[in-house]
C-alpha cells in the first residue's frame, strides 16, 4: 500500500507544506535549473528584505535605549531630552555628545549598524563634503554631508517599492482592459485598439515636466502619472490569447450551459493568459525602477531630499571630483537592473512551453519497483 502511495505521489509534490500539481513543480525545477536566475532571486531577496527595516540597519536614533530602569525605542516614539536628564523639552538629539552621556550613566544604548539616516547631516566630517570613504563613513558622503550607505539603504527600498506598486497595478489594470478587449473583440476591441494607439503617443517625459512645474512631485503622484501609460504593456499579450481562445469548444459549450461572462473570462481563460502575464512581470519591474531613477536624476521624480537612487547617479555628475559617488552609483543600480533581469529570464524559461515538458524533474528513487508498478513478465507464473 505504501509503495502505491509513493508512486502516486509522483505526479503532486510539495512546496511551503502545500500540495502543487506536476505542472508547477515542473515549472518551479526549470526555474531552479537556471542557476542564474534562481541564485539572483535569493540575493536579491536578501537585499530587499535588509533595506524593507532600513530604520533598524540605517538610522541616527538607537532603536532601543534603556534608562534608569526604563525601556525607551527612539525609533517609533520621539522622546524629549528631558526624558533623560537634558534641559531641553525638544526631541533628544542622541548623537549629541551630552545626550548619549547622560543615558550612558544610567544606562545603555543599542545603535544600529549605519548611526546615519538618509537625512542626517554629519557636522564633523575630517573633510570638505563630499568626504571621500573612511571608517564612519564607508562609501563617503554627498555634497550634503550625508551618508552614502544609509541613502543608498533608503533609495533601494523605495525604488524596489515603487517598481512593485507600479507593476502590479498596471498588471491588473492591464489584463483586464486586455481580456475585456479580447473576449467581446468587434467595435469595442477595434475603438479600444484606436484609443490605445493615441493615447501610447502622449510624451510622458514632457507631461511629467509640464506637471512637475505645476505640483510637487511625490511617490503617489509619480505612480498615478505613470500608471497611466505603464498599463499597456500587459494588453497585447492577454488579448491575443482572448481572442483565440473564445471560440474554442469548452468556451461555447459553457456559454451553452448559461455560464456568465464574467465567470468565464477570469476562470476559464484567464489563467492561459496569466502564464505571459507572469513571464512580464519582472522585466516590468526593472522598467519601472529604470523609470524612477531617470526622473530622479532629472529632477522631475521625488521631492528633493527624499532618498534615491537617481538622486545618488546626479551627485555623481555634479561632483566629479568626488568618483566614489558615481561608482557606487554605478554598481548600485547595474546590480539591481542585473538581478531584476536574471530573475525574468528564469521566470520566462520556467514558462516557456517548450522546456516545461523537455525540463521535467528526474522521478525521485523509491526503492525497489515493486510488482504492483510494472508490467508483470509474459513468462510469470508459468512453471
Amino acid at each position: 500500500m505504501g509503495k502505491i502511495e509513493n508512486n502516486a505521489a509522483r505526479s503532486r509534490g510539495t512546496f511551503l507544506g502545500m500540495k502543487i500539481s506536476s505542472i508547477t513543480e515542473r515549472r518551479l525545477h526549470n526555474f531552479r535549473s537556471n542557476k542564474r536566475g534562481y541564485w539572483s532571486l535569493w540575493i536579491f531577496l536578501v537585499l530587499f528584505t535588509i533595506t524593507l527595516f532600513a530604520e533598524f540597519v540605517a538610522n541616527d536614533k538607537p532603536f532601543l535605549a534603556y534608562y534608569k530602569g526604563d525601556v525607551y525605542m527612539p525609533i517609533f516614539q520621539a522622546y524629549p531630552e528631558t526624558a533623560f536628564g537634558g534641559e531641553f523639552l525638544t526631541e533628544a538629539d542622541y548623537r549629541d555628545p551630552l545626550v548619549a552621556r547622560l543615558i550612558n550613566d544610567n544606562g545603555w544604548m543599542i545603535w544600529p549598524i549605519v548611526r546615519y539616516n538618509h537625512r542626517t547631516v554629519a557636522w564633523d566630517l575630517p573633510a570638505p563634503a563630499p568626504s571621500p570613504p573612511d571608517n564612519e563613513h564607508w562609501l563617503g558622503t554627498d555634497d550634503q554631508a550625508r551618508d552614502v550607505v544609509a541613502r543608498l539603504i533608503y533609495g533601494f527600498r523605495i525604488s524596489v517599492l515603487f517598481g512593485f506598486a507600479l507593476t502590479i497595478v498596471s498588471a491588473v489594470v492591464g489584463v483586464t482592459a486586455g481580456a475585456v478587449q479580447g473576449y467581446f473583440g468587434g467595435w469595442l476591441d477595434l475603438l479600444f485598439q484606436r484609443f490605445m494607439e493615441i493615447w501610447s503617443g502622449m510624451p510622458i517625459l514632457y507631461l511629467l515636466i509640464i506637471l512637475a512645474s505645476i505640483v510637487e512631485p511625490n511617490f503617489w503622484w509619480l505612480l498615478g502619472v505613470l500608471l497611466l501609460f505603464s498599463w499597456m504593456g500587459f494588453v497585447g499579450v492577454v488579448r491575443a490569447e482572448f481572442l483565440r481562445a473564445r471560440n474554442l469548444d469548452f468556451i461555447r459549450a459553457a456559454r451553452a450551459l448559461g455560464v456568465s461572462d464574467t465567470m468565464i473570462m477570469f476562470r476559464h481563460v484567464l489563467p492561459n493568459a496569466m502564464v505571459a502575464t507572469i513571464t512580464l512581470m519582472p522585466f516590468t519591474l526593472a522598467g519601472s525602477v529604470t523609470i524612477l531613477t531617470g526622473f530622479d536624476f532629472l529632477g522631475i521624480g521625488l521631492p528633493p531630499g527624499s532618498a534615491s537612487l537617481g538622486e545618488v547617479l546626479a551627485q555623481a555628475i555634479a561632483n566629479l571630483q568626488a568618483p566614489w559617488l558615481g561608482l557606487t552609483a554605478f554598481f548600485v543600480i547595474a546590480t539591481m537592473l542585473s538581478l531584476l533581469m536574471f530573475i525574468g529570464e528564469a521566470v520566462r524559461d520556467a514558462f516557456d512551453p517548450r522546456k516545461l515538458f523537455a525540463g521535467a524533474p528526474p522521478p525521485e528513487d523509491t526503492g525497489p519497483v515493486s510488482a504492483s508498478t510494472r508490467p508483470e513478465p509474459a513468462t510469470e507464473g508459468v512453471e
